[in-house]
């Protein structure tokens, strides 16, 4: 017995982050962490999606950054002159390696409505770039039918681009909204425009034999108007294209559910084609439905020290998390924009805490408890334990050592407990870890920004 999750249900868990994040209802952040090496030759190993790969990474997180920018994204495929691309399929679970929708230089997205074919049906490449922004199909002179869908701005291209990746969005707004900015109003039109239940297409499953002409086409179905014609060579059906007309290029219909074709005269016989029916609303009313979108991506830039709550001078991290909701140790929700994670130890004097360095293991004089350097900041060591050092407990006041550095920490009575370690910004172990990804050493300075976008395809 077999079973799948539906395109639906993934959408629907989509949308569930989407709103939450969205609407305010809960915050996200993206957390990184991790300084030391994964192995000696630092080979990235795959996450386990185990309870203590999340543990790990808890112990080790650095810093954590708000989220604003999230966006459905779905895999970019540029429109490059001489390749053939698929036409948009209803009976595709997938997206093919070759896709049916292109991202053009002038940052507009286009699906392919029918591909261009020789007198033979075999599928030719592509030479003609698809441009303009109206609202029906257009035909381009190598044979392709597309269909405009939207545009990406600049902001949205710097966000949510990626070598991998591209946006889609739904405008929820009339084309009227004065709200609505020029590219989001022009989406908004081509979504007004969709026409529900057009057949866009037909693939032809058996050609026939026999055949001397082209053969009657009937199309059976609960909508209206549409029209096709068959193309025959060597005695069969190759091809099927829907009869142009002046404004679309395609008699396409409308208010089609489901559909079939028929085939009459032509002296041939055994021809069988399966229709293609746009989804939804029709093509162009849902961008992220028409295109499939199962992914969001989540996009934070952190720019330098980030209020000092990142890392800098060459210090590095090897994880990327994403995380709900975290609050700080009083047990209350975070809400700025940046944080830090790690917890400090205190020394008495900055001078002593000068002379520590980074990636040092840090050892206890009296406890013989271990720990490794994260940061130094004045006269504190920012620092974690994972399984490797232990978790023995450094005591207040006493030395410690690392590298060839000494130095002892503040005395006993600044706080209830006897644990050296003082807590930062943000409580480790809170928060809903939604995404882990484990990376090559990413190092930073003082003037780096970085362009983190974490991706989560269902």
């Amino acid at each position: 017995m077999t079973a799948i999750v539906t395109n639906t249900l993934k959408k629907q868990l989509l949308d569930t982050v989407y709103n939450d994040l969205t609407n305010g209802t809960s915050l996200y952040y993206v957390g990184v962490g991790r300084s030391e090496q994964w192995d000696s030759s630092d080979t990235v190993p795959d996450p386990e999606n185990s309870f203590k790969d999340e543990r790990d990474f808890r112990l080790s997180m650095q810093s954590i950054k708000k989220v604003v920018d999230v966006s459905y994204t779905i895999p970019r495929y540029n429109w490059t002159n001489g390749t053939v691309y698929n036409a948009w399929d209803d009976d595709l679970s997938g997206t093919p390696s070759n896709g049916y929708y292109v991202l053009t230089e002038d940052n507009q997205v286009y699906v392919c409505l029918r591909q261009g074919k020789t007198a033979d049906g075999v599928a030719i490449a592509s030479t003609i770039k698809p441009e303009g922004t109206k609202s029906i199909p257009f035909r381009t002179s190598d044979g392709y039918i597309w269909k405009f869908l939207y545009s990406l701005s600049g902001a949205s291209a710097s966000k949510f681009v990626s070598a991998n990746f591209m946006p889609v969005q739904h405008i929820a707004e009339s084309s009227g909204d004065p709200t609505l900015s020029v590219i989001d109003a022009q989406q908004a039109t081509i979504q007004e425009a969709a026409t529900a239940g057009q057949i866009i297409g037909a693939v032809v499953t058996n050609g026939g034999t026999g055949y001397t002409s082209a053969p009657t086409i009937t199309i059976s179905g609960d909508g209206f108007n549409a029209a096709a014609t068959a193309f025959v060579n060597n005695g069969a059906i190759v091809k099927i294209e829907l009869d142009s007309n002046q404004d679309s290029c395609m008699t396409m219909g409308y208010g089609y559910n489901y559909a079939s074709m028929s085939f009459v005269g032509g002296g041939g016989s055994g021809a069988v084609a399966r229709v293609i029916i746009a989804n939804d609303s029709g093509m162009g009313s849902n961008a992220i439905k028409n295109l499939r979108s199962s992914s969001l991506m989540f996009n934070v830039k952190p720019a330098g020290a980030e209020n000092d709550d990142w890392l800098v001078n060459d210090q590095d991290y090897r994880q990327i998390g994403l995380i709900k909701s975290p609050r700080d140790y009083n047990d209350s929700a975070i809400s700025e924009t940046s944080g830090r994670a790690l917890r400090y130890l205190e020394l008495t004097s900055p001078t002593d805490a000068g002379t520590f360095t980074r990636d040092v293991t840090i050892v206890g004089g009296t406890s013989g408890a271990k720990a490794v350097i994260d940061d130094i900041d004045s006269d504190r060591l920012y620092a974690h334990q994972n399984e490797e050092t232990g978790f023995v407990k450094f005591l207040e006041g006493e030395q410690v050592t690392g590298g060839a550095a000494t130095g002892t920490l503040s005395a006993a009575g600044d706080d209830a407990d006897s644990d050296a370690f003082y807590n930062d910004d943000v409580n480790r172990f809170t928060g809903d870890l939604l995404y882990l990804e484990n990376r090559a050493a990413i190092a930073r300075t003082v003037d780096q920004t970085e362009d983190l976008k974490v991706i989560i395809t269902l």
